[in-house]
C-alpha cells in the first residue's frame, strides 16, 4: 500500500461496524421475534437484538449470516439488508454503525437447543420487551418493510411450514399488516397467483372435515417474477 494512502487512513477516527438481526417466525396464528439478554457491558442483561460485530475479513450479509447460523443453526433462509443505524450516541460502549438485517424462519426447522443454549426466546410481536440501543427501532423499520414487500412479493411464504392451508396462509398474512381479511376474498386472490400447489392431504387439527394442505410454486413463481407479475394479495 502507498506510504500517503497509509497516512490517511492513520490520521482518522476509527469506530467499529456491526449487523444485527431481526428475526421473524410465524406459530400458533402470531408473528415472532427472536431476541436475547446482552451479555457484555453496557447495558448487559437488557433485551437485545441478536447481533455481532463485523470482522475484518467478512462481508456484512456474511456476518449477518454468520450470526443467524450460530443462533438458530439454519442458513440459505430468506434473509435482506434493511438500513444503516449511525447516530453518534447510539452505542455508549463505543462509537459504532450497525447494518440491520431482517430474517424470515420457519418455526418447525431451526435447532431449539441451539437458540436455548444461547439463551434466545421468541415474544409475539405485540408483547416483545423493551429493546436496547436503538433496536426497537430497527424492529419497527423491519416490521415497516415486511407489511410493504408482502403486499407485492409472497415472501410471508418463507414463514410457513412446507404445507399449510389456505386459513393459515391468511393468519400470516393477518399477523403482518396487522388486521383482519376477508377469507373469502383471500382465498380467492391467493388462488388467482397460480402459485400454489393443492395436495391430496388435509390438516384435521382444527376441525373433522379439515382443510386441504398446499405448498408454495417456487418454480411458477420465479417465472411469473420474471415477467413482470403483480403479486398483490392485501
Amino acid at each position: 500500500m502507498p506510504e500517503y494512502i497509509s497516512d490517511y487512513y492513520e490520521q482518522n477516527d476509527k469506530m467499529y461496524v456491526a449487523t444485527d438481526c431481526i428475526i421473524f417466525g410465524f406459530d400458533d396464528g402470531k408473528l415472532k421475534l427472536l431476541i436475547f439478554k446482552r451479555r457484555v457491558e453496557p447495558l448487559k442483561n437488557a433485551w437485545s437484538l441478536i447481533g455481532s460485530f463485523v470482522k475484518l475479513n467478512e462481508d456484512v450479509d456474511q456476518a449477518a449470516k454468520r450470526v443467524l447460523k450460530e443462533i438458530t443453526g439454519l442458513d440459505n433462509v430468506f434473509m435482506e439488508e434493511l438500513k444503516s443505524y449511525g447516530k453518534a450516541e447510539r452505542d455508549p460502549g463505543y462509537r459504532s454503525i450497525s447494518i440491520g438485517q431482517y430474517a424470515l424462519i420457519r418455526l418447525d426447522e431451526y435447532d431449539k437447543e441451539l437458540v436455548e443454549k444461547h439463551g434466545a426466546h421468541w415474544y409475539e410481536i405485540d408483547k416483545v420487551p423493551d429493546l436496547v440501543l436503538d433496536h426497537d427501532q430497527m424492529v419497527k423499520d423491519a416490521l415497516e418493510r415486511l407489511k410493504r414487500k408482502a403486499r407485492y412479493k409472497p415472501i410471508g411464504f418463507e414463514l410457513l411450514p412446507e404445507n399449510f392451508t389456505i386459513p393459515q396462509l391468511q393468519q400470516l398474512y393477518e399477523a403482518i399488516y396487522q388486521k383482519e381479511l376477508d377469507a373469502r376474498n383471500f382465498r380467492k386472490k391467493v388462488l388467482s397467483l397460480n402459485v400454489l400447489i393443492k395436495l391430496d392431504k388435509k390438516d384435521k387439527s382444527s376441525s373433522r372435515r379439515g382443510a386441504f394442505l398446499y405448498k408454495f410454486d417456487y418454480k411458477n413463481y420465479k417465472k411469473l417474477l420474471e415477467s413482470g407479475y403483480n403479486f398483490e394479495i392485501a
